[in-house]
């Protein structure tokens, strides 16, 4: 299976080049499960439309959960992009008895980690060299407040990540183990400490 992009926005699904196979009608009927299921194996089969479709759902949490611990809407759009991109790259080895949604927003998540971490490194770096204070950057449309998205900021990276997919993704603690393929027991950790960092703010906007 071939597939190319073009460049996206949060709100315009990533264009993708035509493919031989036709695509399987999702069956009225199904459940949420069964039409994944029918759609990664009509993307798998070479399916354009099936591969968009995919795309227009997966693509709003992918890049809502890039931003959360980038905190940069230029750069989290490239993140979702890219996961997108790779889980197309990889569809072919994937297990349609497992969830699409996850296993996407697995590697969005682990890639913007290993962005914000490039990021915070060269900020230490450049620490000596005087600049200006950036204005704060331009931010999707979340249901969250100024002083939720300003709290999860003090976290590092990994904090942030785990607490946005357990708080604001309901994420289970053993999902999120699974998806960032840590021991549970540090997901448990980081999310005490994350909790304890972010005091009542969390508690108040759920």
């Amino acid at each position: 299976m071939q597939s190319s992009a073009a460049s996206v926005n949060a709100d315009r699904p990533v264009a993708l080049t035509p493919a031989a196979a036709a695509p399987r009608l999702v069956r009225a009927g199904d459940g949420p499960a069964q039409s994944e299921r029918r759609l990664v194996h009509d993307a798998q089969r070479g399916s354009v439309e099936a591969l968009e479709t995919l795309f227009r759902r997966e693509w709003p949490r992918a890049y809502r959960a890039a931003y959360l611990v980038v905190h940069d809407a230029a750069v989290a759009e490239d993140i979702a992009q890219e996961a997108f991109l790779a889980a197309v790259r990889a569809l072919d080895r994937f297990d349609r008895r497992r969830p699409f949604g996850p296993w996407m927003h697995r590697i969005a998540v682990n890639r913007a980690i290993d962005v914000s971490r490039a990021r915070a490194l060269r900020r230490e770096v450049d620490a000596a060299a005087a600049t200006p204070e950036e204005a704060p950057p331009d931010r999707p449309s979340l249901p969250f407040s100024d002083e939720l998205l300003g709290a999860l900021r003090e976290l590092g990276p990994e904090q942030r990540a785990i607490v946005a997919l357990r708080y604001l993704f309901d994420y289970t603690p053993g999902e999120i183990a699974k998806a960032l393929e840590l021991p549970r027991g540090t997901v448990n950790s980081r999310l005490r400490r994350g909790l304890d960092a972010l005091g009542g703010v969390l508690e108040e906007e759920l």
